[in-house]
């Protein structure tokens, strides 16, 4: 197997439930779910789905970068709502991101997450050419 480069965010969660916060395999990378907690451990955009669904995509970026990728790089992206009203938001932060790139993408309504407040959580797969 190639060379595994784990890709660390240093919060507590990642000790907890023993995970990467990304993941790079060779020229895959693989970034684990990803929700609008910040490094104070607050929720950002509480009642605002296109609001997390952006600041995750932030933190995907820079999880992405750690590993060697970017953005561009992105193949596959898994998006969970805990209100499936809301795709039509977090389509529009997808969009604004993705745009051009147009991984191959889901979402999925879920009945909760970690959080009470978090509504959206994000998981993304990148191959670096």
């Amino acid at each position: 197997m190639a060379n595994r480069q784990l890709i660390s965010s240093g919060t507590s969660w990642e000790k907890q439930f023993v995970y990467s916060r990304a993941l790079r395999v060779g020229p895959f990378v693989f970034v684990a779910g990803t929700t609008a907690i910040n490094e104070a451990g607050e929720v950002v955009g509480t009642g605002n789905s296109y609001q997390q669904a952006m600041y995750i995509f932030q933190k995907i970026e820079k999880a992405l970068q750690e590993a060697g990728a970017s953005l561009q790089d992105v193949v596959r992206i898994r998006t969970f709502v805990t209100d499936i009203s809301q795709w039509e938001a977090v389509g529009r932060a997808q969009g604004e991101i993705f745009a051009t790139i147009r991984p191959v993408a889901t979402l999925v309504a879920v009945k909760a997450l970690v959080h009470p407040e978090l509504m959206v959580e994000i998981e993304a797969d990148a191959v670096i050419d």
